[in-house]
């Protein structure tokens, strides 16, 4: 139970107890006795009743108070650039205005109509047709970003990846690294008549631009070429190095892209060397009956397992008692019934936002409030025990859900060539995004021994990892997992990263927002950053008033962003830059 100082009220005093007053007796007891009873006594007189909510806690007044869920959840003050003039004084009224409103739509809105799509089975920059129209995508920017091209540097990495470079008059200060990237995921075409508008079209339609690419990632692509545009247009003129980096295949793993971006910039710059970074990630929502701001100060880790079956084939007319379809699907149907518990490790960034919402959401359940009062706050949870709080803050959704928990996806499955031919291979790949405190190491373990439960029973060998190919066999293969991310840190106590980040929402948004650090179930290019700062944010810092903390349409049909939340996040980053600019980081 958490309380503030005042709470506990005076000391009782022990200085005028009847014990305290000695009589020389005949038979002088031993001092250990007095030493015993007389502690005793204090720590008893001592121990307060303190009400709290609706529980009680037993306060001793000697020990340290332990602190209130807003000592726990420090919020950053409003932070506003101080290095000022009448040009950048005029940014933010006139990228409000209606003229740049309709500039501003036809940036992006050209942007979504170049179809930089990617799919999961791209070849190389040079050999693979299909990335060809990344030339195309880069001249749109170089036409519509004039001055950005004019005065930033641009080195293209892989053929299609790109970094422009501000140098800033400071080259003592580590840069400031803004990401995003430039392609989109694919759209079927038995989906095209479900949308609205076509999903390469741009349509504005008055309130949304629609197409694919117009949230997930154009939007913020684009929002960083205007806001560095506006700032050249204004004279800003860095003392912070600034750096862009734009991937081409983060739909599709960003081998390519980020893969090769990383090492590039990691080379000339050296390890830790970046000040900040900030990528694509979590929008604001409406959560607990408040407006919390959560950038993603950590991934869950990812993992794919193949799993491949071979058995003898022959004419289906006389079938063995199971196929390697049916010995597949009974692997699979264990698989998903083998669960991985819901728990929250100490490390994990969804128990900070649970401590912000206990602190300043009118909302947050009495029950979730409770269970966290009890939760000892040094303590790690371990996965193989019951965690309540996190059980219950499960009950929420199925997204809090898996902020907590291993998810396992059966995605993609394959096998048998002809009705009546028995197939002599079936496989599937599982998909999963690893907990905080889980490992991709754990998730093969358990995949393995569970192949092997099945492979007894059918009388299979099994291979796991080891590339092996053998008939009768059940072979399992991970060629793409990441363990879960390095966790950013988020405190307010100093000049840093999260305080720069979150002192620029605040003013924007005001002081009503709620900063909390969140969790990406899902993983962005920063995979391949980690080397070059701790301070990563997975942050979308656009918002329209509308607060579901889900961008419209991603990955699916009817992706859409709105001018609004566009404009906004021009803004941030407009401020963002300059806050960085002036940020004396700790």
């Amino acid at each position: 139970m958490s309380f503030d100082n005042k709470e506990l009220g005076g000391y009782i005093s022990v200085a005028n107890h009847p014990a305290a007053t000695t009589v020389a007796p005949v038979r002088r007891k031993p001092i250990w006795r007095h030493l015993i009873f007389g502690a005793v006594g204090f720590t008893a007189l001592t121990y307060l009743t303190v009400l709290h909510g609706s529980g009680v806690t037993i306060v001793n007044p000697l020990a340290s108070p332990r602190p209130t869920f807003k000592d726990q959840c420090a919020q950053a003050d409003v932070l506003i650039p101080n290095k000022t003039s009448l040009a950048l004084d005029a940014i933010l009224p006139e990228v409000t205005s209606e003229e740049y409103k309709q500039t501003s739509i036809g940036y992006l809105s050209g942007a979504v109509k170049i179809p930089t799509v990617t799919h999961d089975n791209m070849g190389v920059p040079g050999e693979d047709a299909r990335l060809e129209i990344f030339y195309e995508f880069a001249k749109y920017l170089k036409e519509t970003f004039p001055m950005s091209h004019k005065v930033m540097s641009l080195d293209k990495v892989n053929t299609h990846g790109l970094v422009y470079t501000w140098e800033g008059m400071d080259g003592s200060l580590k840069p400031t690294l803004l990401m995003a990237h430039q392609d989109v995921v694919p759209v079927p075409a038995q989906t095209i008549p479900t949308w609205t508008h076509p999903p390469f079209g741009g349509v504005f339609d008055g309130t949304y631009i629609w197409g694919r690419g117009s949230s997930d990632c154009k939007n913020q692509l684009i929002a960083i070429l205007e806001s560095v545009e506006l700032l050249l247009k204004a004279d800003f003129k860095p003392t912070r190095t600034v750096i862009l980096s734009f991937g081409f295949d983060e739909e599709a793993g960003g081998s390519q892209g980020a893969g090769h971006l990383a090492p590039f910039i990691l080379e000339k710059y050296g390890k830790d060397s970046m000040a900040v970074i900030v990528d694509e990630g979590m929008k604001m929502q409406k959560l607990w009956g408040a407006l919390v701001a959560q950038p993603g100060v950590a991934e869950k880790g990812a993992i794919d397992v193949t799993v491949t079956i071979r058995m003898p084939g022959g004419h289906s007319s006389v079938p063995p008692p199971h196929s390697s379809i049916g010995v597949l699907s009974e692997l699979i149907q264990l698989i998903e019934t083998s669960t991985y518990p819901t728990y929250l490790d100490a490390l994990n960034p969804y128990y900070d936002t649970i401590l912000c919402g206990a602190a300043y959401a009118p909302e947050f359940p009495s029950s979730l409030r409770k269970l966290l009062s009890h939760k000892k706050q040094s303590s790690s949870t371990s996965c193989m025990k019951k965690d309540t709080l996190a059980e219950e803050a499960a009950k929420e959704s199925l997204f809090h859900k898996y902020l907590m928990t291993t998810s396992i996806a059966v995605d993609v499955i394959s096998g048998g060539e002809k009705s009546n031919a028995l197939p002599e291979e079936a496989t599937v790949v599982v998909n999963h995004r690893v907990n905080i405190g889980d490992s991709v190491s754990l998730v093969k373990s358990k995949i393995e021994k569970l192949a092997k439960q099945v492979a007894t029973k059918h009388n299979l060998t099994v291979h796991a990892y080891d590339g092996a190919i053998e008939p009768s066999s059940i072979m399992l293969s991970a060629p793409v997992y990441l363990d879960p991310a390095p966790v950013t840190p988020s405190k307010v106590d100093s000049v840093s990263a999260w305080s720069v980040l979150s002192g620029t929402t605040r003013a924007q948004y005001g002081t009503q927002v709620v900063m909390a650090p969140g969790l990406m179930t899902g993983n962005t290019d920063t995979r391949f950053y980690w080397g070059l700062t701790r301070d990563i944010f997975r942050y979308g810092p656009g918002f329209d008033g509308d607060g579901d903390g889900v961008m419209g349409g991603i990955h699916t049909v009817n992706e859409r962003v709105s001018i609004k939340d566009h404009i906004e996040t021009i803004k941030w980053f407009v401020q963002f830059i300059r806050n960085m600019d002036e940020a004396k980081l700790a």
